[in-house]
């Protein structure tokens, strides 16, 4: 059996147990029935909520996948993660705007509206400091991104305390903050389909490039590629990756950061196979993820940040001593 089929077999598998998961456990059995069209209310409760739910905590891990392959790419080190440049301390003051500010526009269509616009706003904003301070390269985007972090973090904790009242809980706010996959309904799930597709799309585009500059800037600008213009492409490909992860699942530890070295150890480092793979990966670990967060400790919901950071700290912890050793 190939690494393709094994990670399409695991990542069926997966959906199988989230869909099964929960406060109540379904059979393999009650699945197909559901599938088939059976009218009755458990059978709709596994159609309306925990399959659309399933697939989007599988699509979310797909793109945390993607985008923590495309930053580890462009920074050269396998320690990178999606949220280094800021994204994740935009999302979360944008997510606060949304739960704690009374505006016109529904709150379930406001929520990733503003979360995606503020991941990708804080990464704009990092490439125009670095752009402007003369530091377009790597070190200087990370080192612009700890700083717009730092401000977007303590912007958010100043919404919190002056908006906060003895009607509206904090809790919501810090919930997303912990992550968490929404169950969508079915057109919103497509839309989250679309986007991943066209994530996968555009970052294949670039797999080569990433390739080649993983050979060095020197050598990479031998073979003609523009470094600090692709690093500018390539992060905000990234970034737009990212956005769309946190939008739609909110801030998920570690999954970024480990699904591209599962999937290297099963595919090798060349881009174009590592892009899908990682993917594939990231879709598997949020769906088990996901079903541990809604069956642990039931009838309560664990944050699904909880359950991968308690999963992917150890793994951190092995990678960091690894690199060290090395």
């Amino acid at each position: 059996m190939t690494a393709w089929l094994r990670m399409v077999v695991v990542l069926l598998l997966a959906m199988m147990v989230g869909i099964s998961a929960g406060h109540g456990w379904a059979s393999p059995a009650d699945v197909l029935r559901a599938v088939a069209g059976d009218p009755s209310l458990g059978s709709r409760l596994l159609v309306e909520w925990r399959i659309p739910r399933v697939l989007a905590a599988a699509l979310v891990g797909a793109l945390l996948g993607l985008g923590g392959t495309v930053f580890q790419g462009v920074f050269r080190n396998p320690l990178a993660e999606p949220y280094l440049l800021g994204s994740a301390g935009g999302a979360a003051l944008g997510a606060t705007v949304a739960l704690l500010v009374p505006l016109a526009v529904p709150q379930p269509l406001l929520l990733p509206v503003l979360a995606f616009a503020g991941a990708w706003g804080a990464t704009l904003l990092v490439i125009g400091i670095s752009r402007v301070s003369g530091a377009v390269d790597a070190a200087g985007m990370l080192l612009a991104g700890v700083a717009v972090a730092a401000i977007l973090g303590a912007l958010r904790s100043f919404l919190m305390l002056a908006l906060s009242d003895e009607t509206i809980s904090l809790q919501i706010v810090l919930s997303w903050v912990l992550g968490g996959v929404q169950t969508p309904s079915w057109p919103m799930l497509g839309l989250l389909a679309a986007i991943t597709a066209a994530c996968v799309g555009l970052t294949l585009l670039i797999a080569g490039r990433l390739d080649i500059l993983g050979l060095g800037e020197t050598m990479a600008t031998s073979f003609g590629l523009n470094v600090h213009r692709f690093i500018m492409v390539a992060v905000l490909a990234g970034s737009v990756v990212v956005a769309a992860a946190i939008a739609f699942g909110g801030l998920v530890a570690f999954v970024g950061l480990a699904a591209p070295h599962i999937a290297r150890w099963l595919v090798g480092p060349l881009h174009k196979p590592l892009l899908p793979a990682s993917a594939l990966v990231g879709a598997i670990v949020v769906t088990l993820g996901d079903a541990i967060s809604r069956s642990a400790l039931p009838p309560a919901e664990i944050p699904l940040g909880l359950v991968t950071a308690v999963a992917g700290g150890p793994f951190f912890i092995v990678l960091l001593a690894r690199r060290l050793r090395k």
